[in-house]
């Protein structure tokens, strides 16, 4: 593309970049390493429980863990450059400890939801059969029926308060143990976290092991994650991203918010860093920039960030939708917003122009809006501050290539709505195992996101609907044929149909559509059913109960037309 191709130049601050020639750093486990010399004692990570109860690990703390797990894996475990690691926690000082120690020990990094029920990580292990598994021990108890196909033979357990002080520590663990009973024991052959780090320890310093040994032949190009994302056909699919990916989309995506200071931010993670936009954005840009990163374990109920805004002095936060919303509806939020912030991001699904206009009156700071996909590291555009549209996601990011193109691949028209196709170094190399499905979402070098949008003349995006099926929940997705699969396996349900609809709460909701065989099946027993298989944003909302279902000549279920007569009706009312 010429410069005349990429109106968009023209908005970007004095100081911005168009095009970036090379990434910052050859792969994570450099930048990790030269990050942490650099800010050595200063904070990089605190856990923050809702009491308020906290730890912290400093860039150097980080980096001797990390190096720890490295040498661990690698020597005890016996793993080898490439192997997956299966990484399964919520936000923990635990996590990027884990993180940073896979990509160090030359390894592949596979993120998997710490609430999926044992049928989804079975899938998912399938799939990338991962040579090690490190898991929080509250959800443990899954590991038995996940594995029994495929087997992990190194497990890795943690806990919510690993790096805690002691007392904190121990107070937590027996409200776990004894009170809430969330921990249950460990029936499968494993090491818990802090044996792990000693034995690594151990091991370096017996074979006197130089751990960037184990990275310093992994080429940028190598993949560092597998980051899953459902199929429409209810296929779960690794995208292979790159070392490259990763540290470019950090450095395009940075480029764009001159407003961040090196080593003088605070981060709230509320997000859970198993998703990409938190993952990439807030788990590894905040450490290149010398942040301090709060980690909120569990955002649920919003109650639980009161602490967080009180304690520490937040200047910058990435959420969805459905968090703003959320949190513009907390009286101790509209009371007390936080004084520091500079600026909020939004992404994973739409900002709602009205959430947004509140959380500037309440904060007087703006969210601004972003587009991307997991495919794409994630972020592709970006609102540049100060100069953000309503209604719009932006303007790529520097180095990044977008236009909305129809049928044919052609590029239409500024103004006429097209799919959304792309090209930068943040898209992924392809899907992990899946050829054919790479090649179906490639055209000439251009990657087919299925979001169907606008370029105006000024060369800003906006989405104007989604061609692929999927639901967004609360900014995950959601994809039909694994609900109708789930609702469809019980004796008394013939067939199933899934959309989604609009919901204040959540951005879209499950609707399921139901023909019955056993008419005496109510809603509760359909739910309950799903909740047994499914994680719970998953779930149906909402369940219809039709005698016969929209079906093309071939028989196929038309979810089209489910979808316009929903709206018809909801228009109706």
């Amino acid at each position: 593309m010429t410069s005349d191709e990429r109106p968009w130049t023209a908005f970007y601050g004095p100081d911005v970049r168009a095009d970036i020639d090379k990434a910052s750093y050859r792969t994570i486990g450099d930048l990790i390493r030269s990050v942490s010399d650099t800010y050595g004692e200063a904070p990089a990570f605190t856990a923050c429980m809702p009491n308020g109860m906290n730890g912290t690990l400093s860039y150097e703390q980080v980096n001797a863990l990390s190096d720890a797990l490295a040498v661990y894996l690698r020597e005890v475990a016996g793993l080898k450059r490439g192997d997956r690691v299966a990484l399964q926690l919520p936000n923990c000082l635990a996590f990027p400890v884990a993180a940073f120690a896979v990509f160090k020990a030359g390894c592949v990094l596979v993120n998997v939801n710490p609430l999926y029920k044992a049928e989804e990580m079975a899938r998912q292990f399938e799939d990338a059969t991962p040579s090690a598994l490190i898991i929080i021990d509250m959800f443990a108890d899954k590991i038995p029926e996940a594995t029994r196909n495929h087997p992990i033979p190194n497990i890795i357990v943690t806990r919510i308060a690993e790096f805690l002080p002691v007392l904190p520590r121990g107070i937590i663990g027996l409200v776990q143990k004894y009170w809430d009973r969330t921990v249950a024991p460990v029936e499968v052959p494993h090491i818990r976290l802090p044996d792990a780090l000693e034995a690594g320890r151990a091991h370096r310093i017996k074979d006197h092991i130089e751990v960037d040994t184990y990275h310093q032949d992994v080429l940028p190009g190598d993949v560092a994650c597998l980051q899953y994302t459902g199929g429409t056909t209810g296929v779960s699919k690794g995208a292979m991203l790159t070392h490259e990916n990763l540290i470019m989309n950090m450095e395009q995506t940075l480029e764009m918010i001159p407003v961040i200071e090196r080593g003088k931010e605070v981060a709230l993670t509320a997000l859970p860093m198993y998703h990409i936009f938190a993952f990439n954005l807030n788990l590894l840009a905040f450490f290149w920039l010398g942040g301090r990163n709060i980690l909120i374990p569990s955002p649920r109920p919003l109650s639980n960030l009161k602490r967080a805004f009180e304690n520490y002095k937040i200047t910058w936060m990435s959420g969805v939708n459905t968090l703003f919303n959320g949190l513009n509806n907390e009286l101790w939020f509209r009371d007390s917003p936080p004084k520091h912030l500079k600026l909020a991001s939004a992404g994973g699904m739409a900002l709602q122009a009205e959430v947004a206009k509140r959380w500037q009156g309440i904060t007087g700071k703006p969210v601004i809006q972003g587009y991307g996909l997991t495919e794409t590291s994630p972020v592709l555009s970006f609102n540049p501050v100060g100069k953000s549209r309503d209604g719009s996601i932006g303007v790529p990011l520097p180095s990044t290539f977008m236009r909305c193109v129809n049928d044919d691949g052609a590029p239409v028209a500024p103004g006429e709505p097209g799919e959304i196709a792309v090209k930068g170094p943040q898209v992924m190399a392809g899907y992990w195992n899946r050829p054919d499905q790479t090649e179906a979402v490639f055209r000439d070098g251009w990657l087919l996101t299925g979001d169907i949008g606008e370029m105006d003349a000024d060369g800003y995006f906006s989405i104007v609907d989604r061609k692929k099926d999927l639901v967004i929940v609360s900014g995950f997705n959601v994809y039909p044929n694994e609900i109708e699969d789930c609702l469809t396996s019980h004796p008394g349900i013939f067939e199933a149909a899934v959309i989604g609809v609009p919901d204040e709460a959540t951005g879209e909701a499950v609707k399921a559509f139901v023909v019955l065989t056993d008419t005496s099946l109510t809603e509760a027993e359909m739910r309950a059913h799903c909740k047994n298989h499914l994680t719970a944003y998953k779930v149906p909302k909402r369940i219809e109960i039709r005698t016969e279902l929209p079906k093309s000549n071939v028989g196929k279920i038309l979810r089209k037309l489910l979808r316009a007569e929903n709206a018809g009706a909801n228009a109706g009312e």
